[in-house]
């Protein structure tokens, strides 16, 4: 008998309990800021365990998953290939702070999936790849400046927690308590899918700008994809200053196509930082790109940079056993497509027979449905939503089963485990949550 998947009854007893305790403890309750529901007006729910398409909070409450650790389980939660991967790896040992075969084995297998990048290096997180990245450009070029857009994330580091002023363009302003003065001036915003803005604060800045880094497709401000030419035009603007070329793949990496974003929409970086889906979901991270850039990096150059547990062989195990299985079967991202755009159009057809204003952005398996209707191409249309009226929508899913992404400015992950069964089952949530 199949499982039931939407509930009658919500409790979240034992989350609350949990909740209260954890912030005697733990600062604000979390180790990440988003998992605290802030921005959806409700105490969070504790994960207790999950599989395939579903988790289960402490209550014992059945949800089906579209936040997949924040893309990683392109194949679902505790996919078997990758947990025997694991078990078998942690038989060995957990951690060796010295080199492995897995780590040749997954440097060689990336740089294969992915062209633009003929060495790597891996760390432990996609915030370490992207500090390292910018660090290398800086070193690389001799440079003091990058770009960054309004509205992307490039993790916790120093250099990325920066805000745009009044101007389309502008020096950058701390955005954190902590961040330095002296780093932030280092660090220009552009507005996403505006070269002209970019323009500006090359010319404005001519010789001194060491790379633009970018996510190919954001999805920190939600799921906003690249505008026809914008990728393109960051390319020849990086060949004609003599900047570097960054894509911040952490979160589009093997999640929109095999080689990635890049190869999606055939431009190719200088360096790309990749994330937790390198590692099947577990904590890694990695850098890599032209063989001439990376062999700046200690101890093949000067640019230095270390970690104990980079290329961990449980990281290295897991990511090994997923990567295999997307190279094996190129089948994966035909059904991640027919999927996704099976629930782009059922939520499509809800909206419209409600008369709700709405746009709904997708690449693949990556989606946000946005509360207004202006077509968010960037951080300021995507800021014009009701995040009221998506706080409603994403309180009413998660009480009948459906758990996503706690802010409205957080894109949506969909797995191989989500069926058709299961799909259609989250479009049925869907219209009822979009009456309230």
């Amino acid at each position: 008998m199949p499982q039931r998947i939407l509930r009658r009854r919500f409790k979240s007893t034992k989350s609350n309990k949990l909740f209260i305790k954890a912030q005697t403890i733990i600062p604000g309750g979390v180790n990440s800021p988003v998992r605290a529901f802030k921005a959806v007006g409700r105490t969070p729910i504790f994960i207790k365990r999950a599989s395939a398409a579903f988790v289960w909070d402490e209550d014992r409450n059945k949800y089906i998953d579209y936040v997949g650790s924040w893309g990683p389980m392109i194949l679902g939660h505790a996919n078997p290939a990758i947990t025997k991967a694991i078990r078998e790896a942690s038989k060995r040992g957990t951690s060796f702070g010295a080199p492995t075969r897995l780590e040749i084995k997954m440097a060689e297998l990336i740089t294969k999936l992915i062209p633009s990048i003929e060495m790597i290096r891996m760390v432990n997180s996609g915030t370490e790849a992207t500090m390292s990245a910018i660090r290398l450009a800086r070193a690389y070029t001799g440079k003091d400046m990058i770009i960054k857009f309004e509205g992307c994330y490039h993790g916790h580091g120093d250099s990325f927690l920066i805000k745009a002023g009044s101007g389309a363009m502008t020096l950058g302003v701390p955005d954190s308590p902590g961040i330095l003065s002296t780093i932030a001036v280092n660090t220009l915003t552009a507005r996403y899918n505006d070269l002209t803005s970019v323009r500006t604060a090359m010319e404005q800045n001519k010789d001194q700008i060491a790379a633009i880094i970018v996510e190919p497709i954001a999805g920190n401000m939600g799921c906003v994809p690249p505008m026809d030419g914008f990728l393109q035009g960051l390319r020849s603007m990086c060949n004609e200053f003599k900047a570097l070329l960054i894509f911040d793949e952490v979160m589009t990496g093997f999640r929109v196509a095999l080689g990635g974003a890049q190869a999606l929409y055939g431009v190719r970086p200088d360096l790309t930082t990749l994330g937790k889906i390198i590692g099947g979901g577990l904590p890694v991270g990695a850098y890599g790109g032209k063989k001439e850039i990376m062999q700046m990096v200690a101890p093949a150059g000067p640019m230095y940079q270390a970690g104990t547990l980079s290329g961990n062989p449980l990281a290295m195990a897991a990511g090994l056993a997923m990567l295999r299985i997307l190279h094996a079967n190129k089948m994966i991202y035909k059904q991640l497509e027919q999927r996704s755009a099976q629930l782009e159009e059922g939520i499509r057809a809800n909206l419209n027979k409600l008369g709700l204003e709405h746009t709904f952005n997708r690449v693949g398996s990556m989606c946000t449905l946005f509360f207004t209707p202006k077509p968010v191409t960037d951080y300021d249309t995507a800021k014009t939503s009701d995040t009221a009226k998506f706080s409603t929508y994403f309180n009413s899913m998660l009480e009948q089963g459906i758990y996503l992404p706690p802010s409205q400015f957080e894109a949506a992950f969909i797995s191989t485990a989500h069926s058709e069964r299961i799909i259609e089952k989250t479009i049925k949530a869907s219209y009822k949550a979009l009456q309230r």
